[in-house]
């Protein structure tokens, strides 16, 4: 049986190295002498080692296993001895190290002469030439086979090597061990692993592996940006400075299928080198770890670690290892690593495009340097990977072999056919997310991916989605969400926002208007001209780059009853609507072309509408409950005539009318609003009618600038001291209410440009709270001396 260095046995991974080093010796020659040496000093060093025990009958032909072990290993020692010529199976093996050398980028050889001179052996003499016509007679029907023996010989003859005397078997295996795991430590740093270097670097840097202490590090990030390939670098480069090393592969599915128990022997078995350690419990696994451990100076690797309990339980505490150890954890989520208090965090970049594109190369055509007439499509490929190496090596081995034309196709196909196997690893981060994580997930995905974050914020609190602070942070944790605090926005991969696309699409493939979420703007189109909606959609939107005039159906939105979402840019409607959704929450429409929403609209569960350029000029006849109503922005609709009654909208914030130059009034109703917190009533130049009396308590800016109709402002009530700004300037009023004395929170008041206005109150000049008092071009009252006396006064203090 062929074993590995603790017993297992193995099966081939196509495309990975299975062992570091095979072993090509003639038994009865090295077996019991320097091979069992040798042996022993690879595995001391943690060098995985195939050596075949099993003697062969005379005549059998080779083991399929022998000819896959050789082909999964980097290195082959081949150990030339005396009789070593005389045995078939040795020479086969060896015309198949010869063949991997030859065809596998990678595959090493070195020779080692026990007990035989190399010119013996290149030149077939002495008991090598006895072998050699021994075979040519039992190999007379087949001497080609014997030719192939005689070239792989030579070949391997002339590669330096060792050679050494019987009885000196000692002195040498120091430097051959020491020969091979150099070079295999450097192949591993640097073979096909594309900018890895720098990056190992970094978190060796960290890990401070020369001082004393204890050291917990992390590696967080996306699924396929490379954490557990830098980690098992690392792993690989330095695990023979340590006592005893475990590398726990895949913790998240271990732990699911076969618990925490089996990942407690594992990490035992590795550390201690003993077979069936008995653990009864996780408890007692706990204890064993912790007893077991601490007086030695182990490096471990818990690679994709998804839970903290699996950290309690396999990592422990510091005081849990001896002096000098170092745990290393990989992982998608950043608090799983705050909460366990490791002692420094890495987040791998993505790859430059200089990088990338090396590794494409790399996997699609076996060479750093892209082909002729392939560069072209080769960076278009890397810019789709947007930097992960996963996505990188996914599309570089679809495309090996391909033309051009199959490139191409391969390229238009992925905008609407996810790759499956980076599906299934990003999915993975979502299938462990809550419900409203996994909403939010996919709005941010569909929707708001780079839009401005206090505006998402806001939008995503309007669906309910709560605390939504709180379920973005999970996601940013998760590495499913980024912060840009420059720009002010989140951000996603673009990789993973296809992922989260490709999750609605596949809610119903062939038909959008079963998906949850709707973007595209042929799909909404289609749905709303030909009236297809269904009670699965939630949310639409449709961001057209120029304006386009639509034919959509007059009670379009009357089969979308679930509809919560609502947002609407640059389409022209060619019909009126009937309906609107009661259910929704959030509207944003710019442009919206008619002049009234459909009156059977029952907004109570509205939290925001906004409907900037619009056409409206009456939002709806009457009063209609606006339970939910927070937002509500119409500005520059310069059509609207009036503000609807709001007096069942006890929870509105910001009402923003900017620029709607035909409003005439402004309804009573806002006058007593208790959490209005902004009035914004700019530009709106035909406004006459205002409420009588201010009495909302929570006004923090009141904004009537270039009102120029506006000739008497409203009484302030003694309950608006938190009124922090007044802007009255070029309005046409004479003079300002004696009520202003309530206002004692203004910081600013600006009055400029109110060439109407007579005189102030004496309460102005005692407000201790403002700041900025701007009264230019008020020509009356510089006229007036005593106003003027004591606006100078006013500004010399402020001064």
């Amino acid at each position: 049986m062929a074993l590995t260095n603790d017993g297992s046995t193995f099966s081939l991974r196509i495309g990975k190295w299975i062992f570091d080093v095979f072993l090509n010796f003639r038994g009865e020659d090295a077996r019991h002498s320097f091979l069992r040496l040798l042996y022993a000093a690879l595995v001391e060093k943690k060098i995985s080692t195939f050596k075949d025990d099993e003697v062969l009958e005379r005549g059998k032909p080779i083991p399929s296993e022998l000819l896959k072990a050789i082909e999964g290993s980097r290195f082959s020692v081949v150990i030339f001895s005396k009789n070593y010529a005389s045995s078939s199976w040795c020479l086969d093996e060896l015309t198949k190290i010869v063949e991997c050398r030859q065809k596998m980028k990678g595959h090493t050889i070195f020779p080692v002469f026990f007990d035989v001179e190399p010119t013996e052996v290149r030149k077939q003499e002495g008991s090598f030439g006895e072998a050699f016509a021994k075979h040519e007679e039992a190999f007379k029907e087949n001497l080609e086979k014997v030719k192939k023996w005689r070239d792989a010989l030579k070949e391997v003859t002339n590669i330096s090597g060792w050679v050494i005397p019987k009885g000196q078997e000692s002195e040498y295996i120091e430097p051959i061990v020491e020969r091979i795991f150099k070079t295999l430590s450097s192949i591993k740093l640097n073979e096909g692993l594309v900018g890895i270097e720098s990056r190992v670097w970094e978190v060796y840097s960290e890990l401070k592996i020369g001082s004393t202490d204890v050291r917990m590090f992390g590696i967080y990030g996306t699924g396929g940006i490379g954490k557990t390939t830098i980690a098992r670098v690392v792993y690989d480069s330095f695990s023979n400075q340590f006592e005893a090393s475990s590398f726990l592969h895949d913790v998240r599915e271990t732990y699911e299928r076969q618990g925490l128990v089996h990942l407690q022997k594992k990490l035992l078995s590795d550390t201690l080198m003993e077979r069936n350690i008995n653990v009864g419990d996780e408890y007692d696994g706990l204890q064993f770890i912790k007893h077991r451990l601490c007086n030695k100076k182990v490096l471990l690797v818990l690679d994709d670690v998804n839970k903290l309990k699996q950290l309690k339980f396999l990592v422990g505490e510091h005081s849990w290892y001896g002096a000098g150890s170092r745990i290393i954890i990989t992982t998608r989520d950043q608090h799983l690593l705050e909460a366990h208090a490791v002692d420094a965090i890495y987040r791998p970049e993505e790859m430059s495009n200089e990088e990338a594109l090396r590794l494409f190369s790399l996997t699609c055509f076996g060479s750093e340097h892209t082909p002729e007439g392939y560069k072209e499509m080769s960076n278009l490929v890397v810019s789709y990977g947007h930097g992960l190496p996963l996505a990188i090596k996914v599309l570089g081995s679809h495309l090996v072999g391909g033309s051009i034309t199959a490139w191409k196709s391969c390229l238009v196909g992925l905008e609407n056919n996810f790759p499956t196997e980076l599906l299934q690893v990003f999915q993975i981060s979502f299938d462990s997310l809550h419900e409203v994580d996994k909403e939010t997930f996919l709005h941010m995905a569909c929707f708001f991916n780079g839009e401005d974050r206090d505006r998402t914020v806001r939008i995503l609190d309007s669906l309910r989605l709560y605390p939504i602070e709180i379920v973005l942070r999970e996601l940013i944790d998760k590495s499913l969400l980024n912060l840009s605090l420059d720009k002010n926005c989140y951000w996603m991969h673009p990789l993973v926002q296809q992922m989260g696309r490709e999750m609605v699409c596949r809610e119903c493939p062939e038909w959008p208007s079963r998906r949850s979420r709707l973007w595209l703007p042929e799909d909404i189109d289609a749905l709303l001209t030909d009236n297809m909606g269904t009670d699965a959609i939630k949310c639409i939107v449709l961001n057209l780059p120029v304006q386009k005039k639509v034919y959509w159906h007059p009670e379009a939105f009357s089969k979308i009853p679930n509809l919560q979402l609502l947002k609407i840019h640059n389409v022209q409607l060619q019909h009126e609507l009937t309906h609107f959704p009661n259910g929704l929450r959030f509207v944003e429409w710019s442009g919206y072309s008619l002049k009234s929403l459909p009156p059977n609209f029952v907004p109570y569960k509205l939290v925001e509408l906004t409907m900037c350029h619009s056409n409206i000029e009456l939002l709806w006849k009457g009063v209609k409950y606006l339970g939910s109503l927070k937002f509500i922005k119409l500005s520059h609709s310069q059509n609207l005539i009036s503000t609807p009654d709001f007096s069942w909208a006890p929870l509105l914030v910001n009402i923003d009318f900017e620029g709607c130059t035909n409003l005439v009034e402004v309804h009573p109703s806002v006058g007593e609003l208790k959490l209005l917190t902004l009035l914004n009533l700019k530009d709106c130049t035909s406004l006459e009618s205002l409420p009588r009396k201010l009495e909302m308590k929570s006004l923090e800016i009141l904004i009537f600038s270039s009102c120029s109709k506006v000739k008497e402002i409203p009484e302030f009530a003694k309950n608006m001291e938190r009124l922090r700004e007044l802007h009255l300037n070029g309005t046409t009023i004479k003079y300002l209410p004696l009520s202003i004395e309530h206002l004692t929170g203004l910081t600013l008041l600006n009055i400029s440009h109110c060439k109407n206005l007579a005189g102030l109150p004496c309460a102005v000049f005692r407000m201790e709270s403002l700041k900025e008092f701007i009264v230019f071009g008020c020509s009356r009252l510089a006229n007036d001396d005593r106003s003027a006396k004591k606006t100078k006064n006013k500004k010399s203090n402020d001064d």
